[in-house]
């Protein structure tokens, strides 16, 4: 009695923590909170397969417990055996037929939005008229080209919504995996070949998101895997289109201040020859060592994972691999002394489009 009970204390605190866990999502980054095209149809799936799994198992519960209550040991009928169905054709016939059925049920839906979500013609045609992201994953940031556009950016992904998106997806060094949860399933960055998928940013729930998504990498690449996180912003088209120009004619901007003065000073001769700060980088691919900074100052996060104020940029550039370990930037460039981080922190907030 006292092992049952323990037992049923155990599922019931389990059961309650799932339900609890289960309200938990936000709107930017829940699987369950689906905000675009994509999203809603395999949160459509996940519902179909999840009210099959549920159905199936209370069938067989019910089953169970009528057999369990119908044919239990009764006192003087100990010897008494059940009718025996081994052998039944009907019986056979049955469990077969109903998973087969199951199966067709979840079957072709996932058939028929497989096919569709891997159509990418439009991305393809010569003369297109949607727009295309080159992704590119590095150890342990991001890369967004706007090939159309002459575009090149980093870490902060700028969509518009209320349109299909097409990406292609490669990796420079290692497998990656490109992933916004609300907005659609993720899909592998790999070395050796370039994936292609298109997602749909919704612009009402974008609006509920803050108009701002997460997305991470969802692969296993190295020690700072889990904060190799990029930012998603989801802008209406005309907005959209207002910061393409601002960068395509985005330029640092000379200052007067002697401190930003010293701060440029100190990128040209130490960062430069891995950081961009226009987003018309005419460097090959290969060459494009680091994050473009055009647009830096405007940024949701730094590093992809800290809040964007000067002490979280001085303590990136103090130690970068206390904050991400394994990155490629630790040890590229002199240690700092905390006037030339100073100053360094003031010159890259200055790389504003906005």
């Amino acid at each position: 009695m006292k092992k049952w009970l323990r037992n049923w204390r155990l599922v019931s605190l389990v059961s309650a923590m799932a339900l609890l866990l289960a309200g938990c999502g936000k709107p930017f980054l829940s699987t369950l909170q689906p905000a675009g095209e994509v999203a809603d149809m395999q949160y459509k799936l996940m519902l179909l397969s999840t009210a099959i799994m549920v159905i199936v198992i209370a069938v067989v519960t019910i089953i169970f417990l009528y057999v369990v209550t119908r044919f239990r040991r009764r006192k003087g009928e100990e010897n008494k055996i059940p009718k025996q169905v081994e052998g039944s054709h009907t019986l056979e016939i049955i469990w077969t037929v109903i998973p087969i059925i199951l199966l067709i049920i979840l079957a072709v839906p996932t058939v028929l939005y497989t096919f569709k979500l891997a159509d990418v013609k439009p991305m393809n045609k010569k003369e297109r008229d949607v727009v295309v992201v080159n992704v590119r994953a590095n150890l342990y940031w991001w890369e967004f080209e706007y090939p159309d556009y002459g575009i090149i950016t980093s870490q902060d992904l700028v969509v518009p919504t209320g349109e299909r998106v097409y990406f292609n997806l490669k990796a420079s060094d290692v497998k990656h995996s490109f992933w916004v949860p609300a907005v659609g399933g993720k899909m592998d960055t790999n070395t050796d070949n370039t994936n292609q998928f298109f997602l749909t940013f919704d612009d009402k729930r974008a609006e509920e998101a803050g108009r701002l998504f997460y997305g991470k990498c969802a692969e296993l690449c190295g020690p700072s895997h889990a904060l190799m996180d990029f930012k998603v912003k989801a802008l209406p088209r005309a907005e959209f289109d207002q910061w393409v120009e601002k960068m395509k004619n985005a330029k640092p901007v000379a200052s007067t201040d002697p401190v930003v003065k010293q701060g440029e000073e100190i990128f040209n001769k130490s960062c430069i020859g891995c950081h961009a700060v226009t987003p018309v980088d005419g460097r090959p691919e290969q060459a494009r060592l680091a994050p473009n900074l055009a647009g830096f100052a405007d940024r949701s996060r730094i590093a992809g994972i800290l809040e964007h104020n000067e002490e979280n940029l001085k303590a990136w550039l103090k130690d970068p691999e206390k904050i991400k370990p394994g990155n490629k930037m630790t040890g590229t460039y002199p240690a700092l002394s905390d006037e030339e981080l100073e100053a360094l922190t003031k010159y890259l907030m200055t790389l504003s489009v906005q």
